[in-house]
């Protein structure tokens, strides 16, 4: 009885990491406020005037649908900048159509990229010269506003006593590889930052995040920063610049929105590849602790994700293929039992984990029976991206960050 209890109390103890791990994000994500929640009420006559600066480069297919998404707003004092950022593919020409003459859009066409300088940071820079509002919102060509985002955004931004405040919206995942891969990536982000209040408490710049697909600050608080020109050469100025705030003494929050905002990031497993393969390591070494300590440490733990996504899977596989083909492996009955164990009730939490991001993102939850294929494509993604170190290349363009 005690050699089978004993080898069954370890199996026990070392899923605990996948069982807190899944009971921490169930917390996280209850606590988390939402725009969703707040009551509708009719934009002020007198609110701030607010500025949304749209980068783009080659959004031909979406640019159209986000500037008409922004410019059916109900926020009364807007204006939007589009700055078209050296497109090759008719992307200005179908911004102005979509605009379809409303005064509220400019666009503006970004200068040549200066050295040392990311394409996007340019572009914002660019764009934020132009805005004239006292609240500067930075967007995303490949996102879509429902019309009282901004509303909202605004008054959760008062009530949250937030500087700088991003929204974490709906993930469209049109693909397969779409809803295998993005809620590993965003559990990954969950688990490592927290949810609102850990962001809002947070005591290391590190510890702040942002989410670049739409944020906003205030004009003044963005000037103090010299704008862009702080996070230039960052691969993940989002995360930058809500550290950069930080660094202030400014409060930095992030809030849900699912109804209020969606995204379509990537629209396969060739541009997921691409698009978190310049982030995942370049980027994501700053959201360590420890300084230069953490950022050399770093590779190892980002690839230790992935592989606590896909090993326990593996794991239930081998020994259930075994026990079904009649093989013995090495070790006695106890033994055998407290592996399963383990493979199951890992698997079982990775699975629960997988399936709470889903209905958080109003998806099924049944895709969560994807995690193993998408942890096994994210150890992938960021082994190549560990590989690759600090050289980036986007959009057709070449960068080392810094």
């Amino acid at each position: 009885m005690l050699m089978t209890a004993a080898p069954l109390a370890v199996a026990l103890l070392a899923s605990l990491p996948w069982c807190v791990a899944s009971a921490v994000l169930f917390v996280r994500l209850r606590a988390t406020p939402s725009l969703d929640d707040l009551e509708v009420q009719p934009p002020p006559l007198d609110g701030p005037r607010v500025s949304i600066i749209l980068p783009a480069r080659n959004e031909a297919a979406h640019v159209a649908a986000c500037v008409e998404s922004i410019l059916a707003s109900t926020w009364r004092n807007l204006e939007l900048v589009v700055v078209d950022d050296h497109s090759t593919d008719g992307t200005a020409k179908l911004a102005r159509e979509a605009a379809a003459g409303d005064l509220r859009m400019t666009l503006v066409s970004a200068p040549d990229l200066p050295p040392g300088w990311f394409g996007k940071q340019w572009a914002c820079q660019a764009g934020a010269s132009q805005a004239t509002g006292a609240l500067l919102l930075f967007t995303d060509a490949d996102t879509r506003h429902a019309p009282d985002l901004v509303a909202r955004l605004v008054r959760m931004r008062t009530a949250r006593g937030a500087e700088l405040i991003s929204v974490a919206g709906h993930q469209d995942m049109g693909t397969l590889w779409e809803q295998a891969v993005q809620p590993s990536v965003f559990t990954l982000i969950l688990l490592r930052y927290g949810g609102t209040a850990a962001i809002e408490r947070a005591k290391r710049a590190s510890d702040v995040v942002a989410n670049g697909q739409c944020f906003m600050l205030s004009r003044s608080a963005y000037d103090a920063l010299g704008g862009h020109d702080a996070v230039k050469d960052f691969v993940a100025e989002d995360v930058m610049m809500a550290q950069a705030v930080w660094r202030t003494g400014a409060r930095i929050s992030l809030v849900l929105g699912i109804g209020q905002l969606s995204t379509r990031m990537y629209d396969g497993l060739s541009s997921l590849v691409a698009g978190w393969g310049k982030n995942v390591y370049a980027g994501g070494r700053f959201a360590m602790r420890g300084g230069a300590v953490g950022r050399a440490v770093y590779p190892l733990l980002l690839l230790s994700f992935p592989a606590g996504v896909l090993i326990p899977f593996l794991a239930l596989a081998l020994l259930a293929g075994s026990r079904a083909a009649g093989l013995h492996l090495p070790g006695n009955a106890g033994q055998f039992t407290a592996a399963l164990t383990w493979s199951v009730l890992t698997s079982a939490c990775v699975l629960a984990s997988f399936a709470l991001a889903n209905v958080v993102n109003r998806d099924r939850a049944w895709r969560a029976v994807l995690a193993p294929l998408g942890g096994a494509i994210l150890l992938f993604i960021c082994a190549i991206s560990v590989g690759r170190g600090r050289n980036v290349r986007w959009k057709g363009r070449g960068y080392l960050t810094r």
